[in-house]
């Protein structure tokens, strides 16, 4: 067998592993809810990994206690699922255990708002020249399309506007 040959099995399995992971994302894109959640975005930059937005994911709690995070007590773990085009995080069995890979909550108070998100964050990534669509004119909201994979984080679509009782407008990022 050749260098050449080498190289080229190689090639078609990098090409193979690729493409497997690019199908397997547009199915679950295709197949699995969407959603679009509400945002707390922070940390806009960071120089290894480019230029991104990175977003935590608010949701709705079901059957949580407050609060998740007491001293001495494990996080939250949760599920997702959509109902009613809101996403809703449920609370998984206490007897369960810690697992690292879990989606876990937390609860914040910001402005006087209480806020239960997820303590993972997503990354949207953005190009270089368009401004950062995290700052938000006052009374403005920053939402994300997300679809819900059956494990694991929600993956960020598209991002969105929300003023007041107003639909929700997507961004034009590109």
């Amino acid at each position: 067998m050749t260098g050449l040959t080498k190289g080229l099995i190689i090639a078609v399995a990098h090409v193979g592993l690729v493409a497997s992971l690019g199908g397997k994302l547009y199915y679950d894109r295709a197949t699995r809810p969407r959603v679009w959640a509400r945002t707390a975005p922070y940390d806009p930059d960071l120089p290894i990994r480019g230029r991104y937005v990175s977003l935590r994911l608010l949701v709705e709690p079901h059957g949580i206690q407050e609060p998740p995070q007491a001293k001495g007590q494990l996080p939250q773990a949760v599920s997702l699922r959509v109902e009613n085009n809101r996403l809703i995080g449920v609370a998984e069995a206490a007897d369960s255990g810690y697992d690292s890979s879990d989606l876990h909550i937390v609860i914040v108070e910001r402005r006087g708002e209480k806020l239960v998100m997820l303590d993972q964050a997503i990354a949207y990534f953005i190009p270089e020249h368009v401004p950062d669509p995290s700052i938000r004119a006052a009374g403005e909201e920053l939402w994300a399309e997300v679809t819900v994979p059956k494990k694991g984080p929600p993956r960020p679509i598209r991002l969105g506007v929300k003023k007041g009782e107003a639909p929700i407008a997507p961004l034009e990022i590109r």
